[in-house]
Protein backbone atom coordinates (compact mmCIF):
# COMPACT_ATOMS: atom_id res chain seq x y z
CA UNK A 1 0.00 0.00 0.00
CA UNK A 2 1.77 3.24 -0.64
CA UNK A 3 -0.57 4.81 2.16
CA UNK A 4 1.39 6.27 5.08
CA UNK A 5 -1.61 7.08 7.26
CA UNK A 6 -4.32 4.63 7.03
CA UNK A 7 -8.23 6.25 7.51
CA UNK A 8 -11.18 4.70 6.82
CA UNK A 9 -13.66 6.60 3.98
CA UNK A 10 -15.81 7.17 7.14
CA UNK A 11 -13.03 9.24 8.36
CA UNK A 12 -11.91 10.71 5.01
CA UNK A 13 -15.55 11.93 4.67
CA UNK A 14 -15.82 13.37 8.03
CA UNK A 15 -12.60 15.85 7.39
CA UNK A 16 -15.26 17.82 4.88
CA UNK A 17 -17.76 18.72 7.49
CA UNK A 18 -18.78 21.85 7.02
CA UNK A 19 -16.17 22.85 4.27
CA UNK A 20 -16.58 23.52 0.68
CA UNK A 21 -15.95 20.09 0.05
CA UNK A 22 -19.48 19.28 1.74
CA UNK A 23 -20.91 21.91 0.57
CA UNK A 24 -20.14 20.90 -3.35
CA UNK A 25 -21.22 17.27 -2.43
CA UNK A 26 -17.60 16.06 -2.51
CA UNK A 27 -18.10 12.17 -0.98
CA UNK A 28 -14.85 9.92 -1.16
CA UNK A 29 -15.90 6.27 -2.06
CA UNK A 30 -13.08 4.36 -2.74
CA UNK A 31 -9.46 4.32 -1.47
CA UNK A 32 -7.32 1.17 -2.23
CA UNK A 33 -3.71 0.45 -3.28
CA UNK A 34 -3.27 2.14 -6.19
CA UNK A 35 -5.77 5.91 -5.55
CA UNK A 36 -8.53 7.35 -3.58
CA UNK A 37 -11.74 8.39 -5.65
CA UNK A 38 -14.46 10.38 -5.17
CA UNK A 39 -17.91 11.44 -6.38
CA UNK A 40 -19.34 15.14 -6.96
CA UNK A 41 -23.12 16.14 -7.75
CA UNK A 42 -23.80 17.86 -10.93
CA UNK A 43 -26.37 19.85 -10.20
CA UNK A 44 -27.22 23.42 -8.70
CA UNK A 45 -23.88 23.71 -6.64
CA UNK A 46 -21.80 22.49 -9.00
CA UNK A 47 -23.03 23.92 -12.50
CA UNK A 48 -22.16 27.22 -14.46
CA UNK A 49 -25.12 29.60 -15.92
CA UNK A 50 -25.49 27.72 -18.61
CA UNK A 51 -26.49 23.82 -16.51
CA UNK A 52 -23.32 22.22 -17.27
CA UNK A 53 -20.66 21.27 -14.79
CA UNK A 54 -18.43 23.98 -13.98
CA UNK A 55 -14.66 24.50 -14.77
CA UNK A 56 -14.26 25.51 -11.02
CA UNK A 57 -16.16 22.66 -9.81
CA UNK A 58 -14.29 19.93 -11.33
CA UNK A 59 -10.50 21.57 -10.22
CA UNK A 60 -12.50 22.02 -6.66
CA UNK A 61 -12.89 18.10 -6.74
CA UNK A 62 -9.07 17.38 -8.60
CA UNK A 63 -7.60 19.30 -5.59
CA UNK A 64 -9.78 18.08 -2.99
CA UNK A 65 -8.78 14.33 -4.37
CA UNK A 66 -4.96 15.21 -4.82
CA UNK A 67 -4.61 17.49 -1.62
CA UNK A 68 -5.85 14.06 0.47
CA UNK A 69 -4.18 11.84 -1.14
CA UNK A 70 -1.13 14.06 -0.57
CA UNK A 71 -1.83 14.00 3.09
CA UNK A 72 -2.19 10.21 3.05
CA UNK A 73 0.91 10.22 1.77
CA UNK A 74 2.51 12.16 4.91
CA UNK A 75 3.61 11.38 8.11
CA UNK A 76 3.21 12.53 11.45
CA UNK A 77 3.79 16.50 11.88
CA UNK A 78 3.58 16.74 8.07
CA UNK A 79 0.97 18.17 5.69
CA UNK A 80 0.93 18.97 2.06
CA UNK A 81 -0.39 22.34 0.54
CA UNK A 82 -1.53 22.47 -3.71
CA UNK A 83 1.23 24.46 -5.46
CA UNK A 84 -0.20 24.12 -9.15
CA UNK A 85 -3.30 22.54 -10.84
CA UNK A 86 -3.56 22.70 -14.58
CA UNK A 87 -7.20 21.05 -16.14
CA UNK A 88 -7.92 20.27 -19.28
CA UNK A 89 -11.99 19.90 -19.89
CA UNK A 90 -12.92 17.01 -22.93
CA UNK A 91 -16.56 16.69 -22.37
CA UNK A 92 -19.34 18.36 -20.98
CA UNK A 93 -21.57 17.68 -18.07
CA UNK A 94 -24.77 18.88 -17.45
CA UNK A 95 -26.55 16.26 -15.24
CA UNK A 96 -26.11 13.43 -12.48
CA UNK A 97 -22.78 12.74 -10.84
CA UNK A 98 -18.82 12.73 -12.05
CA UNK A 99 -16.02 10.52 -10.15
CA UNK A 100 -12.53 11.79 -9.71
CA UNK A 101 -10.02 9.31 -10.14
CA UNK A 102 -6.81 10.39 -8.12
CA UNK A 103 -3.06 8.57 -9.19
CA UNK A 104 0.17 9.28 -7.97
CA UNK A 105 2.15 10.43 -10.66
CA UNK A 106 5.52 11.48 -8.24
CA UNK A 107 5.67 11.13 -4.37
CA UNK A 108 9.15 12.70 -3.44
CA UNK A 109 10.14 13.84 -0.10
CA UNK A 110 9.50 17.57 -0.42
CA UNK A 111 6.99 17.41 -3.42
CA UNK A 112 4.50 15.26 -4.92
CA UNK A 113 2.09 15.13 -8.41
CA UNK A 114 -0.79 13.71 -8.88
CA UNK A 115 -2.91 12.49 -11.91
CA UNK A 116 -7.00 13.03 -10.85
CA UNK A 117 -8.95 12.32 -14.31
CA UNK A 118 -12.93 12.80 -13.22
CA UNK A 119 -15.38 10.24 -15.58
CA UNK A 120 -19.26 10.89 -16.46
CA UNK A 121 -21.96 8.13 -15.17
CA UNK A 122 -21.44 6.65 -18.90
CA UNK A 123 -17.45 6.13 -18.04
CA UNK A 124 -16.26 8.89 -20.03
CA UNK A 125 -13.71 11.17 -19.66
CA UNK A 126 -14.76 14.71 -18.88
CA UNK A 127 -11.47 16.27 -17.33
CA UNK A 128 -7.65 15.76 -16.58
CA UNK A 129 -5.89 17.62 -14.23
CA UNK A 130 -2.14 17.13 -12.79
CA UNK A 131 -1.76 18.80 -9.23
CA UNK A 132 1.57 19.67 -7.56
CA UNK A 133 1.76 19.51 -4.15
CA UNK A 134 4.67 20.83 -1.75
CA UNK A 135 5.29 18.64 1.46
CA UNK A 136 5.72 20.86 4.46
CA UNK A 137 6.76 20.10 7.82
Amino acid sequence: MIWKRHLTLDELNATSRETMVAHLGIVYTRLDDEGLEAEMPVDGRTHQPFGLLHGGASAALAETLGSMAGFLMTGDGQCVVGTELNATHHRAVARGRVRGVCRPLHLGRQSQSWEIVIYDEQARRCCTCRLGTAVLG
